[in-house]
């Protein structure tokens, strides 16, 4: 009896630890280390995968066409990662769905359903990393403020990448997007374009903005990529709650 119940003790610890094995395995990941821009690239297809605290885009092109893109929020979750979609270019009934994936991070390399990411960020955030809305804009000095609904114009930024991207969450539409690496010195925002939906002949653009931070909102302002003048502002989500 007494070895019986020796034997049972041991099962059960080993049971106990097993369990507790699998729940630290499949949560292993912290959220901040999935936050950044990560890359893929496969038979002439390139991949950029933008994530936030709480919003991800990922977008797929080629050197000079725009593919897809697709993006939402996320969390982590026992058995990986969950999406929820805002905007899906390739299946829009998915918006306002959820799926659970498969994640595994490794380093600088991130893998999610059978694909293989690596990050590119150097690490170094910056003042513009985040999901932002535009919630306003400047007319002859004028601001016309706007709370965003269910269309949406989003611009989400890691340390060094970017994407714009304007849907509607109820009607499921997509209207456009563009995107690709960025950086902020001296009070200048510059915008390398690597894919636009609207226009391929844009991809390779420079464009200059002024920007800076005012009572937590960003003021951008100089002109589009059609030339026309620009000054806008943008919330982060975050604030927003939305």
């Amino acid at each position: 009896m007494r070895n019986f119940k020796f034997i049972s003790f041991i099962l059960i610890g080993m049971m106990a630890s097993a369990f507790s094995y699998k729940s630290v395995n499949s949560t292993n990941q912290k959220p901040s280390s999935l936050i950044g821009a990560w890359e893929t690239s496969s038979e002439g297809k390139l991949g950029l995968w933008i994530i936030t605290e709480k919003h991800f885009s990922i977008t797929f092109y080629k050197s000079n066409e725009f593919l897809y893109t697709e993006g939402g929020e996320w969390k982590l979750s026992p058995d990986g990662i969950e999406l929820i979609w805002e905007y899906n270019t390739q299946n829009a009934a998915l918006v306002g769905e959820k799926k659970v994936y498969s994640l595994s991070v490794k380093g600088n390399k991130l893998t999610m359903d059978k694909i293989e990411w690596k990050k590119v960020d150097n690490g170094t955030p910056g003042k513009l990393a985040g999901a932002w809305l535009i919630t306003g804009r400047y007319n002859d000095g004028k601001l016309s403020e706007r709370m965003p609904g269910a269309r949406r114009t989003m611009k989400i930024l890691s340390g060094t990448k970017f994407q714009w991207i304007a849907y509607n969450v109820e009607t499921k539409e997509f209207f456009g997007t563009g995107g690709g690496s960025y950086t902020t010195k001296d009070g200048k925002y510059t915008e390398n374009i690597e894919f636009f939906s609207r226009d391929n002949s844009r991809v390779g653009a420079s464009l200059q903005f002024d920007f800076k931070i005012e009572n937590g909102n960003w003021r951008h302002s100089g002109k589009s990529s059609k030339g026309d003048p620009l000054d806008e502002v943008w919330t982060k989500r975050d604030v927003l709650g939305i």
